[in-house]
């Protein structure tokens, strides 16, 4: 399981950007950007594969962060704050608005 300190540790270092969120799912956590889901943090970042963040990542490792779970992005380099905040911004439009923004948008 990831711990509190890391996650302070991760979301300070994406503290340049707006309304990141988090929750704890099964000791690790989900990273929302702006109400989308991000990806999760498990010690390393486990990032959805969209064609932005492998464009913004240039060379990819891809691996699988549980049994039975979908391949994700694995994204170690977590030192740069500039990095991040670009990784999330570049992914951002790709991401899958929430049911609840969607409902939204087409009333």
């Amino acid at each position: 399981a990831s711990s509190k300190e890391y996650l302070q540790f991760i979301l300070e270092q994406l503290s340049d950007l707006e309304e990141i969120n988090y929750r704890a799912m099964m000791g690790e956590y989900i990273i929302y950007y702006l109400s989308r889901i991000v990806g999760a943090y498990m010690m390393t970042g486990y990032f959805k594969i969209k064609q932005s963040a492998v464009s913004y990542i240039g060379t990819v490792t891809y691996e699988l962060p549980y049994e039975g779970a979908k391949e994700m992005l694995l994204v170690e380099d977590v030192d740069s704050k500039e990095y991040l905040s670009g990784l999330f911004n570049a992914m951002y439009d790709e991401l899958p608005v929430p049911k609840s923004q969607q409902k939204e948008i087409f009333e």
